[in-house]
């Protein structure tokens, strides 16, 4: 088997180490490499799909609408948030897949959160997008840089938001970062997180992001970027194998990268 993730490995270099870890576990021949890309190579990494060179795709920022687009047929979730982050081969065609939203609705469901807290959701671009689809069915604040776009994306995925001011905080808010903030350690606005009772930060790096940290020290539930990956990962390894992801063994693999 011959997965691959396409777009910016650098900032996705646990990836490989994941999912090859998962294969080995299950005893899978075959290996997961990352591959820097941009839409032609999307493009030549989906041909081989439909040749069967390639048996899945996991794609990362900022191709996941291209990706959409390359797909012949897309599920609900990835149609209702109009980005894929993972393609397989299916029938003779190429399916598009969000698991995005999939670890979304895992992470803010996860025991260490208030399942009746309202949801801030942080961002207006294609993490965003999964994130609101994730979250249907709770309540929900959307807080972007440029509130038109916010707004726009809040009518496109077809959520009822409130909407919020960038920079300001949600009482009792589990906040949900889709944004890239934290990702060369930059943090989210003080009075984002000062209010909130939990955070789920999608941006990682090689350490905690400044966001993550901050919000242990106050005692905050939190679930950082890495362990968001995994339940992406996980979700994208189980669509191409049909098989139970090894998610302890995936952590384990992803922590020592």
């Amino acid at each position: 088997m011959r997965l691959a993730v396409l777009g910016d490995p650098v900032g996705h270099s646990r990836s490989p180490a994941i999912h090859n870890a998962a294969m080995r576990h299950l005893g899978i021949e075959g290996r997961y490499e990352a591959i820097r890309a941009g839409a032609a190579e999307l493009a030549h990494a989906v041909a081989e799909l439909r040749s069967g060179a390639l048996h899945g795709i996991n794609v990362t920022m900022p191709l996941k609408e291209e990706a959409a687009r390359l797909a012949d047929v897309l599920t609900d979730e990835a149609s209702r948030c109009g980005s894929v982050n993972t393609l397989r081969p299916r029938d003779g065609r190429v399916e598009g897949h969000s698991t995005d939203v999939i670890a979304v609705r895992l992470a803010v469901a996860d025991q260490r959160f208030e399942a009746s807290a309202p949801l801030l959701v942080l961002g207006s671009g294609g993490a965003a997008a999964a994130a609101l689809v994730g979250v249907t069915g709770r309540v929900v604040f959307l807080s972007a840089r440029d509130p038109e776009r916010a707004a726009a994306l809040a009518e496109r995925v077809g959520i009822d938001v409130g909407l919020v001011r960038f920079g300001a905080g949600v009482a009792g808010a589990v906040v949900v970062n889709a944004t890239p903030i934290g990702m060369r350690g930059e943090t989210l606005p003080e009075n984002i997180v000062g209010p909130a009772s939990g955070v789920v930060d999608l941006a990682y790096g090689d350490d905690p992001t400044p966001t993550v940290h901050g919000a242990r020290e106050s005692g905050l539930a939190v679930m950082d970027g890495v362990e968001f990956l995994v339940l992406q990962a996980a979700a994208s390894f189980q669509w191409w194998t049909g098989m139970p992801p090894p998610t302890e063994v995936m952590l384990e693999a992803a922590r020592k990268t």
